[in-house]
């Protein structure tokens, strides 16, 4: 079996407005089977763009000029995402690849049981499965990730910042997906419950040897969690290593600003101090 995943080559995207505006650019990725690959950089450079072509949610005036990106299946088929029908997508999202999106709140049914969400998946991807079938792994699925069973019949807005994430990791879950795209899950979690989330999704990966793509601009958390990071700088990808090289021999003048950006915890504090192009950086060391 081919122990690459994903294979994302030449890739560029283009929001053709006005002044079209070219937000990814010539991005060249593998991701392996079983990894959890952190795509770090600021707001606007391209990350959830990259993600949304990916997995072709992208939307007018988005388009995918030039680039291909490949699903490596464990059956040893090649998927050219590019060239899926409807009817193909349809079938490869939430199957072959999830995403959670960011915003929990906003990405679930306000107006729905969370019981009912999740056996909406089962009900549109697995038409075979009995009812009394779908409602148990659906309890089976809010277990896993902590939530408990007790909660098939409450809606969004009963349950906390976190328990809401954890519902939609469930969901991406919900058909053992062989990619999980988390697009900054914990961004508005207290850093309490985002550890414990971290944490789950560590176990969870490990149980199911999926392969996750973590979408967010902070830096530290990627060096926690991952296995190599991909550092994004308006559209491009400056630096890709393991994530121990990227904190202690980060190569890019942008990621060693990155790493500056954050203070020590043991160290003095760093003065501010301002660079020979006018920006400013910190100049206390990283934690």
């Amino acid at each position: 079996m081919n122990d690459v995943l994903l294979s994302v080559t030449d890739y560029n995207i283009v929001y053709e407005v006005e002044q079209p505006v070219h937000a990814v650019r010539d991005v060249n990725l593998e991701l392996a089977r079983g990894e959890i690959l952190g795509l770090a950089g600021e707001s606007g450079c391209g990350k959830t763009t990259l993600a949304y072509g990916i997995n072709r949610l992208l939307k007018p005036p988005a388009v995918i000029t030039s680039g291909s990106a490949v699903l490596h299946d464990r059956d040893g088929t090649d998927i050219d995402v590019n060239a899926l029908t409807s009817a193909q997508l349809r079938r490869y999202r939430w199957d072959k690849v999830s995403m959670v999106f960011q915003g929990a709140m906003n990405a679930l049914n306000p107006v729905a049981a969370i019981g009912d969400q999740i056996d909406d998946i089962f009900t549109t991807h697995r038409p075979g499965m009995k009812r009394a079938e779908r409602r148990e792994e659906s309890a089976a699925l809010l277990d896993l990730i902590g939530v408990g069973r007790d909660r098939l019949k409450s809606y969004p807005h009963e349950l906390s910042g976190g328990m809401r994430q954890r519902v939609m990791i469930a969901m991406a879950l919900a058909l053992k997906p062989q990619l999980m795209i988390m697009d900054e899950p914990t961004t508005a979690l207290d850093v309490l419950v985002q550890r414990d989330i971290l944490q789950e999704i560590s176990e969870l990966r490990r149980t199911f040897g999926f392969s996750v793509v973590f979408i967010t601009h902070d830096l530290p958390l990627l060096l926690e969690i991952s296995d190599r990071i991909a550092v994004m700088l308006q559209g491009g990808i400056v630096e890709l290593d393991s994530a121990d090289r990227i904190y202690r021999h980060a190569q890019h003048p942008y990621t060693q600003r990155l790493l500056e950006s954050f203070p020590s915890l043991t160290g003095e504090r760093g003065a501010f101090v301002r660079s020979g192009d006018g920006s400013q950086s910190n100049g206390g060391s990283a934690a």
